[in-house]
């Protein structure tokens, strides 16, 4: 048994082919039992099986492997003679031919087969072990099994856990009585927790499901129900068989459900489901689901493979999950309330949805071969979840907000502790860590750079091919880049290696020499530090206007282009824009000439919004790895004092956040000029956005205006606060007042944290009421993010309290993790007090959000040194990545600080800039 622990993947001589699967669960003992009879194709000499099962109680009396081999024609092995009757024979030596007489008689050739007589024969293994370490279970059979079809069956127990994943239970509320639902999380490896199975995406399937549930609840599962038999307080609920599917999308659900429907035009019946009472609020994701199927059919050029789609929303759920024809989903994710929801909960649905509804061919229908390729399903996913949202909302300007993936994608990429889009998966605990913002945005990031390269004509032709060729089958990244290279002629293999293979991405530094535009790429780390990383880089860009774009492949590490028109004596002033429209997934560096020229264009309005985004975050980020100084930065900000656009204001909000806490640790002498600076910043949008809703204002100012008027509070801003005061104590007396609407809420709930003491928690309190009294998931979240803006540690400890009580459901505590920069060190520790209690009580995908969160914000040698001593002893592989990125990012902090504080004048231009006169 020796050879199969701590692999990667499972053996390969036996191989499932059906799984028939009965699921009993008790939702009061919050147990399950389960029988599944496997269909296994036997390839090679074993007398072993070896499968995934881990946290199930076996019943080794049940467990037999029984051959099929009458039901398979030996067309190799002749012959069972059929003329007149039939002849026994006893095969007494291995071999390939059967030799009789025959004189003339006419052989009907078709009728000739041989049926072998051991079908009776069941296999009992000698020995059955769990390895819990290894997640699997091993059967030793006394003698080598029979090559051929034969059925492995299995009797198990486990139990309803509630740590959202394998079968687990989440809780709701009927009629003012909590009641537990079961419900399935699978992806990416915990099937294996509620049946024993070939836990692999590539170990294809088909799936035959039956359930026995208490009969007056809806019992819900991949395909649609064939029989339902009601047998007292029980009924048992068959599905249809799926077709070929990995076991990660196997899923079903069983609870009190109201739901509405609808039909898409050829027939598909969409449903979404979500607790009783709450239907109304699941209409607006039906729309967008109806509509997205009809664009993904014909952008694939394949029509939605399942006679039906069901979509749940869970009240204990992280996300979604693209299961095939029943997606779950949290409740924050699917559904909206047209009076209580604000703008970005209503976007945040729409390109959920449209996500998860892209797996059903993009994951599902074709399937990555192992988690090595998770990207191929989340990367495109995230990209053509936009292009779906588009089409449905073209007014939300979706693609602009498509950046905000970008950043995200270049943020942890720019981390030493990064690791490739490709990466190698040693262990199943190893596969959480991975679904971040390399396998999602990057990954969606360098789909975006590949196709604005290729062309959307050609990229979705050659899309739909691969689709085609790897339907109901799995595929690897190399085969996209196959079908990619196929339809385009261009070298696409060679070009995106640069991108999957390797981690990272380059920095292209561009400057005028000798009548030349000169570009250099290196590779780009937030520490400062130099990589010897290569790509080949699409470049683009424009000089002086948009009217002309050049293009071209850097493909060494330094190149040059003519650029005497653009220096000449006319255009002495014109500026220059790489990466036009930020489509490439790499950093700019302009040298001072060229950035004072970008930045007269900024002030005067000469660029697209995405290019204004782009400028602004790669300065950003030049200052984090000390690459630029900060007075340099602050100047450039402050070319965007007039700016109305959503996307570059929220980015700039989100520099000044990181600015405010850097400067605190680096010169907390100067945060007085840098808050007024700022608040003087954001002063011409608020004012132009004003705090009340505009008759037929966009949807993009509706969540402006929200971001602006939180940041302005966190700023101290006096006029807001008190504002946002009045407007709140409004909302207490009255939740449908006019005066404080869904879209400034937030700003209202952090504005009366910045004002809460320790003796003075009249706010909190409110917000602790307004939270237990409201059933919207949405809503609870909003408080849940304002609560750790206050600046008082002691009661940011209070909120780290409730953060972990039975009162905030497990995937909502991580956002009161969000702490002021005064409460970093209470919640440091306690997050060291209630360690043990965070490992036992959350899922895998979950703790290693708490390290991020908790770590990430410091910036010092000392706190690097203090939490490795903490984790020395407490080793967690499902952490360990996420522990050495946030110790990265805690280093890069302090290296900002000895940057900043080393800056000379940095003082005199804060004041300058906090008290201009414009």
């Amino acid at each position: 048994m020796e050879q199969f622990r701590k692999q990667p993947r499972l053996p390969k001589f036996a191989l499932p082919k059906r799984y028939d699967l009965r699921l009993k669960p008790d939702l009061s003992a919050c147990k399950f039992a389960g029988s599944v009879s496997i269909d296994v194709d036997v390839v090679a000499d074993t007398r072993f099986i070896v499968l995934n099962a881990a946290e199930l109680s076996i019943n080794s009396g049940s467990v037999s492997f029984s051959p099929r081999n009458s039901s398979k024609i030996h067309n190799m092995y002749f012959c069972l003679i059929k003329f007149a009757g039939s002849v026994s024979i006893d095969v007494v030596a291995d071999t390939r031919f059967i030799v009789l007489n025959a004189a003339e008689l006419s052989i009907n050739s078709g009728s000739v087969s041989f049926s072998p007589r051991n079908s009776s024969k069941v296999f009992e293994p000698s020995k059955v072990d769990l390895v819990e370490e290894d997640e699997i279970m091993v059967l030793d059979f006394a003698e080598t099994l029979p090559l051929g079809l034969g059925v492995l069956a299995i009797g198990f127990e486990g139990t309803l856990n509630d740590k959202m994943k394998g079968f687990y239970r989440s809780i709701y509320e009927h009629n003012g009585e909590k009641k537990n639902m079961a419900v399935t999380q699978f992806e990416p490896a915990d099937a294996r927790r509620c049946f024993p199975c070939w836990d692999e995406p590539a170990c294809k399937a088909t799936f035959k499901i039956t359930l026995d549930v208490p009969s007056e609840l809806v019992a819900l599962s991949n395909m649609p129900v064939i029989e339902e038999k009601v047998n007292g307080p029980l009924k048992t609920v068959s599905y249809q068989e799926s077709p070929i599917m990995s076991t990660y999308l196997v899923a079903v659900v069983i609870g009190l459900f109201d739901y509405v429907e609808d039909h898409t035009p050829d027939g598909i019946k969409v449903r979404v489901y979500c607790q009783v009472g709450k239907a109304d609020q699941g209409k607006f994701a039906l729309k967008v689901a109806l509509g997205t199927l009809g664009l993904y059919k014909d952008y694939f050029a394949v029509p939605y493979p399942l006679p039906k789609l069901d979509m749940i929303a869970i009240p204990d759920s992280d996300g979604a999950m693209e299961n095939y024809g029943l997606v779950t989903y949290c409740e924050t994710a699917l559904l909206y309330d047209e009076q209580h929801s604000a703008a970005a909960n209503k976007q945040r649905v729409a390109t959920v949805v449209a996500h998860e509804l892209a797996h059903q061919w993009f994951g599902n229908l074709v399937t990555m071969e192992w988690w090595a390729h998770l990207w191929l399903n989340e990367g495109f996913a995230t990209w053509v979840s936009y292009l779906a949202t588009d089409s449905l909302f073209p007014e939300w300007k979706i693609w602009t907000q498509f950046l905000d993936e970008t950043t995200a994608g270049l943020r942890l990429d720019g981390l030493a502790e990064s690791h490739p889009i490709e990466v190698e998966i040693n262990h199943a605990a190893e596969i959480d860590e991975i679904f971040d913002a390399i396998s999602y945005r990057k990954g969606a990031s360098v789909i975006r750079m590949l196709q604005s390269y290729l062309g959307a004509e050609c990229f979705q032709k050659s899309l739909a091919s691969y689709i085609k060729r790897h339907a109901y089958s799995n595929a690897k990244t190399e085969d996209l880049w196959a079908a990619l290279e196929e339809g385009s002629g261009e070298p696409v293999t060679k070009l995106m290696n640069t991108w999957t293979k390797q981690m990272g991405y380059p920095v292209v530094s561009v400057k005028v020499k000798d009548q030349k535009l000169e570009f250099e790429q290196s590779q780009f780390f937030s520490s400062g530090c130099t990589g010897d990383g290569q790509w080949i880089v699409p470049i683009t860009f424009c000089c002086g206007s948009y009217e002309k774009k050049t293009s071209f492949l850097l493909q060494t590490k330094l190149e040059t282009h003519d650029a005497k028109e653009f220096s000449s004596d006319n255009n002495k002033t014109a500026w220059i824009k790489l990466n036009v429209d930020q489509t490439g997934f790499y950093r700019v560096k302009y040298d001072e000439e060229l950035a004072a020229r970008l930045r007269h264009a900024i002030e005067n309005k000469h660029l697209t919004a995405t290019d204004r985004f782009g400028i602004l975050d790669d300065s950003y980020a030049l200052c984090m790895a000390s690459q630029l100084p900060l007075t340099s930065l602050l100047t450039l900000m402050a070319a965007y004092r007039e700016e109305l656009e959503y996307i570059v204001l929220s980015n700039l909000i989100s520099i000044t956040y990181k600015v405010v806490r850097i400067m605190a640790d680096a010169k907390p002498e100067l945060m007085d000029n840098i808050n007024q600076f700022f608040i003087n910043l954001l002063q011409y949008s608020a004012e132009k956005l004003g705090w009340d809703a505009k008759q037929g204002e966009s949807h993009l100012d509706a969540m402006l205006r929200g971001e602006i008027l939180t940041a302005l509070a966190m700023l101290g801003h006096k006029e807001t606060l008190n504002e946002a005061s009045r407007r709140f104590d409004a909302f207490l007396n009255d939740r449908n007042t006019p005066l404080l609407p869904p879209d400034i809420r937030k700003a209202a709930y952090v504005a009366v944290m910045q004002l809460v003491t320790s003796s003075n928690k009249a706010g909190f309190e409110s917000l602790l009421r307004v939270y237990r009294e409201t059933d919207l998931s949405q809503e609870k979240i909003r408080i849940l993010r304002s609560l750790p803006s206050c600046p008082d540690p002691a009661v940011v400890l209070e909120v780290l309290k409730f953060s972990l009580s039975p009162e905030v459901r497990s995937q909502d505590a991580i956002y009161g993790l969000g702490v002021s920069k005064e409460g970093r060190e209470v919640a440091w520790t306690w997050f060291k007090d209630n360690w043990d209690f965070i490992v036992k009580s959350f899922g895998g995908f979950l703790i290693p959000r708490f390290v991020s969160a908790v770590v990430s914000p410091f910036a010092s040698f000392e706190k690097v040194k203090e939490v490795e001593e903490f984790f020395a002893s407490r080793e967690k592989a499902s952490v360990a990545r996420t522990l050495k990125q946030s110790l990265e990012r805690v280093n890069i902090n302090a290296n900002w600080v000895k940057s900043i504080q080393a800056e000379k004048n940095l003082g005199d231009a804060v004041q300058e800039l906090a008290y201009r006169k414009y």
